[in-house]
């Protein structure tokens, strides 16, 4: 990060030179012909080396939702006196030969408190126990015929428990808690892995793939060298976005940077004006820089930073107490959010496809057919966060040492009934019906008539159905959201039939 935003890390030039065609060309020096590139992420882009370097390209699909214990075992059957080689490796003398004597696994001699494994005083490799520094791990590999025909027997069946969908491969080669495998040791800086940012411009400060658009826009926003940017670190991946921690001239900032398919979801004009709305309010923390075209956003790093708890009663008061001084800002912008739009529109996205759901043409004809409901309902037509989820609530630490809580991800804010984004948090915690009325009853503190009851539940409904639409958008990106998704289909049955009967008394 950012640089894996724009280009997949196999791709990450050293010296002008992409790291996965430096290993090919070494490998094929060292006599290999049967080259096999495990390709996810951005896979297009890998597709030229077919035709360049003869090799064969192995699909995996599931790249979003399992780490590469899946991505080998997709291999299993091509084990057999084999390299394995990560693609995030660059290594200054050619590490691989025409022969090998016996399996093995790289490891630094330096030690790593990243590390898994560490070699013993018999020269094996063993799992660190805990809080123990291990070796680094490199992560090139060779495997003999009769270990690599074991090993990878052992990659389908561990593929096959879901509860190793999040292990690297190396899980496959332990037995117990050591290696079925001899260490091969290599000196400090002869072969790195580049993971960071930083990584890569101690490597090759002139790489090309160093000034990134992110990374321009921060120099650019801030008015900083380049080599005046550190510290970046990668933040929990958002539903929407991207976003990463960085340090420049010794303050924090975080930016963010757009996830897949959101140009076609959001429009970073619009947003810009919300910025523009909101600024100076107490709202949330002004960004530091705003793009209107890609949606790039810089802001300052909070400290001390927690999301509400949408299981914390005094978390929920605090939430909605917030909720309702923003809404009786009845701030305006130019445009609005019109839920039943968004449906269609989320829905024309598909590209053609039929809903993963069988009764999803029912299901959407009776949510459509509480539209008359609301639009008869009384209410303050104002801007409206719309995305007034707990993950958007932040509290902080101030300057004077007490908690403070704003709202962030403005994103889909516009004109719209404020009491949508009572909807919006219920449903995103996953709340029940219980929940929900308790949350109505705290925001209104307890002077929610009938009639404004049974609207929120028509909102649940239609929001329920907005949010499933858009899964099922992402899903067709390669984004998967489990129950989430599950859950917000289910939001528009059930909460369909019970606004009917707030309605009819």
């Amino acid at each position: 990060v950012p640089i894996n935003t724009e280009m997949p890390k196999a791709l990450l030039e050293i010296h002008g030179e992409p790291l996965i065609e430096r290993q090919i060309r070494q490998l094929q020096e060292a006599g290999v012909s049967d080259i096999r590139v495990i390709v996810g992420f951005m896979k297009e882009q890998l597709e030229y080396l077919i035709d360049q370097y003869d090799v064969k390209l192995i699909v995996n699909s599931e790249y979003s939702t399992k780490n590469n214990l899946h991505s080998l075992a997709l291999a299993a059957g091509k084990l057999e006196n084999c390299y394995v080689v990560p693609c995030d490796i660059w290594s200054e003398d050619n590490p691989f030969s025409r022969n090998e004597l016996y399996s093995w696994y790289m490891v630094g001699k330096e030690k790593n408190l990243d590390s898994s494994v560490r070699l013993n005083r018999k020269k094996e490799l063993v799992r660190v126990r805990e809080e123990e520094d291990g070796n680094r791990m490199i992560g090139i590999s060779y495997l003999n015929a009769e270990d690599g025909r074991a090993i990878g027997q052992r990659l389908k069946a561990l593929d096959r428990d879901k509860k190793y969908d999040g292990c690297f491969w190396e899980e496959a080669l332990y037995s117990g808690d050591r290696m079925m495998v001899s260490a091969r040791l290599a000196e400090a800086g002869a072969v790195q892995e580049i993971n960071t940012y930083e990584q890569l411009r101690e490597i090759d400060s002139g790489s090309n793939h160093l000034k990134t658009h992110a990374i321009e826009a921060i120099m650019e926003a801030l008015q900083v060298r380049q080599d005046e940017i550190c510290n970046i670190a990668v933040l929990k991946k958002g539903m929407t976005n991207r976003s990463f921690l960085f340090q420049a001239k010794g303050k924090k900032y975080i930016m963010r940077i757009p996830g897949e398919g959101t140009d076609q979801l959001i429009n970073r004009q619009e947003e810009a004006a919300v910025f523009r709305a909101i600024s100076g309010l107490g709202l949330c923390d002004d960004p530091v820089y705003i793009n209107p075209e890609n949606g790039y956003k810089i802001t300052k790093f909070l400290e001390g930073i927690r999301v509400a708890d949408p299981e914390d009663p005094e978390d929920l008061e605090r939430c909605m107490k917030k909720l309702r001084e923003f809404h009786e800002m009845k701030l305006t912008v130019g445009h609005s959010f019109d839920i039943f739009k968004q449906i269609e529109f989320y829905e024309s996205l598909w590209g053609g496809k039929p809903s993963v759901y069988k009764d999803y043409p029912a299901t959407k004809e009776r949510v459509l057919s509480l539209r008359r409901f609301i639009d008869e309902q009384p209410k303050d037509w104002s801007l409206t966060h719309i995305d007034a989820v707990p993950d958007n609530f932040l509290f902080y630490t101030a300057p004077d040492g007490s908690e403070q809580l704003q709202l962030t991800d403005w994103e889909y804010a516009g004109m719209q009934d404020p009491h949508v984004d009572i909807a919006m948090f219920s449903i995103y915690s996953l709340y029940d019906k219980a929940q929900i009325d308790r949350l109505i009853d705290l925001y209104f503190e307890g002077r929610c008539d009938r009639l404004t009851r049974a609207k929120i539940y028509c909102y649940v409904a239609a929001c329920g159905l907005l949010w499933s639409n858009w899964c099922e958008f992402k899903r067709n990106l390669g984004v998967e959201f489990g129950e989430y998704s599950l859950r917000q289909y289910r939001y528009a049955k059930d909460y369909y039939r019970y606004a009917i009967k707030e309605i009819e008394g």
